[in-house]
């Protein structure tokens, strides 16, 4: 499984714009189909640069489903926050794959 991470630093005079902005903007990337889920999560580090730092996490149900997300939706999808938020947001992207996953049930 692969994982389609967002990190994003986001300066502190559109924070709440942004966040408003993104619980709207990770519907529409699932509604593309080509994800099971996504999981927003705050990095609790304080930044050198200052702002508010987030990763959104996307699992892909596939390798092909992702490369089909790039070639199909990414583009456009990007360009919506970068229009809102150009110079007040930092984003790069990685993939994680998922070697293996544990759970543990204290019951």
């Amino acid at each position: 499984m692969i994982i389609y991470n967002v990190t994003v630093n986001i300066e502190d005079s559109v924070h709440n714009e942004w966040l408003t902005w993104i619980k709207a903007h990770i519907p529409q990337v699932l509604a593309t189909g080509k994800f099971k889920e996504a999981k927003l999560t705050k990095v609790l580090v304080e930044e050198e640069m200052g702002g508010q730092t987030y990763s959104i996490q996307y699992r892909a149900h596939s390798r092909e489903a992702l490369n089909d997300y790039y070639a199909n939706h990414a583009e456009a999808l990007r360009q919506d926050g970068l229009k809102k938020f150009a110079d007040k947001m930092l984003a790069f992207r990685t993939e994680l794959e998922v070697v293996d996953e544990y759970t543990v049930d204290f019951k």
